[in-house]
C-alpha cells in the first residue's frame, strides 16, 4: 500500500536538524572539546540527589498530583518570596511542569489564539518561535544590538499592536547572556500594561548573574504581578538539567489554565525528583551565592583564553554561555562555516549565534559565536590548549 500523501503539519516537518546535533556530532567525529552542548558536565548537590534517590526506592513511584506535589509547590513560593518578595498562593499560583521547556509551551498554549502576536527579543531559545507559530501566532522579534544587547524604547513601542497579546521574555539571557536592567524592564512593563496584554517570563537562570548584575523579576514591578507567568528551573538552578523539573508562578486565573495545557502534554512529573528538589529550594543562601561564583570562575578563565587568541569576547553577566566575535581573525565564511572549522581545525566546538534569530529576519549577524563554560576546569583548560594552539 501506498504511504499516506497528505503531509504533516509543516510547523514541525520543516525543521531540520538542529545545530546543536550536528555541532555534536562534528564534536564526537573529531575529539572535539564540546562548549556547544549547553548544560553542566558534573551534577549538583549530593544531598539533593540522595533524596532523590531514597524517594525512588521508597515510593510510590505512581503518577505525582498533577499540578505537582504540595512539597515543591510551598517550596517554588517560598523560594519567590525568599528571594524576590514575591507572595504567591501556592495552592493556587504555583505548578510544576517536566522541565522549563514544557513550562514555557503550556504557558503559549494556554494564552495565545491564533492571530495573536508576540514580542520577544532575538537572539532567542531556539524552542520559542515553534512553539509560538504552532499556537497561531506572529512572533515580532526585536534584534538586541551587539556587543551590549541594547534596544531602543522606540523598537520596542514599535512592536507592540493591538494585536500583541504577550511578551516573552528571557532574563538572564539565553543566548546573548543579558540580565534586563531595571529601566528596560520599566520600559517592557509600561508596554504590556498600555496594551492590555501578558508577560511570560523566561527565568531560569536566575541565580547565575555575575559582577553585581542581580536579576529582577518583571513580575515585581508594578502593575505586573497579576500579568505574569515566571518560569523557574531546577536544572539550571541546581546543575540537574536530566530531571527536567521546572515551575511557573503567577496569578491564580493564569496558572489555571497553564494547569489546562499540562495535564494535556504530561500531565505529571516525577514525584521523587520533586521531593528532592524541594529540598534543593531550601537549601542556604551560601549555596545559590557559590553557585554563582563557581560560574563566574569558569567564565573569567574562558573568556581570558578566548580574548588571547582573538575570539574577542562581548559582555556576559549571567547564564553559563558567552559570546565570541570572529570578525578580528579575517576568516572568510558564515558563523555556521566558522564553527565547522573550529571543531575540525582546533578541536573545539561551538554554536554560531546566528541559530537563534528569525530565519526571515534581515539583520541576523553572521560573525558571533557561542560557548558554554559550565564545564570542569580540566575540560576548560583543555580547550583554552586546543585553541591557544590552533586558532
Amino acid at each position: 500500500m501506498a504511504a499516506p500523501a497528505r503531509p504533516p503539519n509543516p510547523n514541525f516537518a520543516a525543521l531540520g536538524t538542529t545545530v546543536f546535533t550536528v555541532m555534536s556530532a562534528l564534536a564526537q567525529e573529531h575529539g572535539a572539546v564540546n562548549l556547544g552542548q549547553g548544560f553542566p558536565d558534573t551534577d549538583g548537590p549530593e544531598a539533593i540527589r540522595a533524596e532523590a534517590a531514597r524517594r525512588l526506592i521508597a515510593g510510590p513511584n505512581q503518577y505525582a498530583a498533577m499540578p505537582g506535589v504540595p512539597e515543591l509547590r510551598q517550596a517554588v513560593a517560598a523560594h519567590d518570596k525568599r528571594f524576590h518578595g514575591l507572595d504567591y498562593d501556592w495552592k493556587s499560583e504555583v505548578i510544576v511542569t517536566s522541565g522549563a521547556t514544557e513550562a514555557i509551551a503550556d504557558c503559549l498554549m494556554a494564552l495565545l489564539s491564533p492571530g495573536d502576536e508576540v514580542v520577544m527579543f532575538a537572539p532567542f531559545y531556539d524552542s520559542y518561535l515553534p512553539m509560538v507559530t504552532q499556537a497561531g501566532a506572529t512572533a515580532r522579534p526585536i534584534s538586541l544590538t551587539p556587543p551590549d544587547w541594547s534596544f531602543a524604547r522606540a523598537a520596542l513601542e514599535a512592536a507592540f499592536t493591538d494585536k500583541t497579546k504577550l511578551v516573552l521574555l528571557n532574563t538572564p539571557m539565553n543566548p546573548a547572556s543579558k540580565v534586563f536592567g531595571r529601566a528596560e524592564l520599566e520600559w517592557i512593563a509600561d508596554a504590556v500594561k498600555s496594551h492590555d496584554a501578558y508577560a511570560v517570563c523566561d527565568e531560569v537562570y536566575e541565580h547565575l548573574t555575575f559582577d553585581g548584575h542581580g536579576h529582577v523579576p518583571l513580575a515585581t514591578l508594578p502593575g505586573m504581578r497579576e500579568r505574569t507567568l515566571r518560569i523557574g528551573s531546577a536544572g539550571k538552578t541546581f546543575s540537574l538539567t536530566g530531571w527536567k523539573v521546572g515551575y511557573v508562578s503567577g496569578p491564580a486565573r493564569l496558572v489555571s489554565a497553564v494547569e489546562k495545557a499540562h495535564q494535556f502534554v504530561t500531565f505529571a512529573t516525577n514525584g521523587a525528583l520533586q521531593y528532592a528538589v524541594a529540598m534543593g529550594l531550601a537549601m542556604p543562601d551560601a549555596y545559590f551565592a557559590g553557585l554563582a561564583a563557581e560560574q563566574q570562575g569558569k567564565r573569567d578563565f574562558l573568556r581570558a583564553a578566548l580574548d588571547r587568541v582573538g575570539l574577542a569576547t562581548l559582555p556576559c553577566h549571567g547564564t553559563y554561555f558567552i559570546t565570541s566575535d570572529i570578525s578580528g581573525l579575517g576568516f572568510n565564511g558564515s558563523d555556521y562555516d566558522f564553527c565547522r572549522h573550529l571543531t575540525a581545525k582546533a578541536g573545539v566546538a561551538a554554536i554560531p549565534l546566528s541559530v537563534f534569530y528569525h530565519p526571515e529576519g534581515n539583520d541576523t549577524p553572521n560573525h558571533l559565536i557561542r560557548f558554554c563554560f559550565s564545564k570542569k576546569e580540566s575540560v576548560l583548560e583543555e580547550a583554552a590548549r586546543r585553541l591557544e594552539k590552533n586558532v
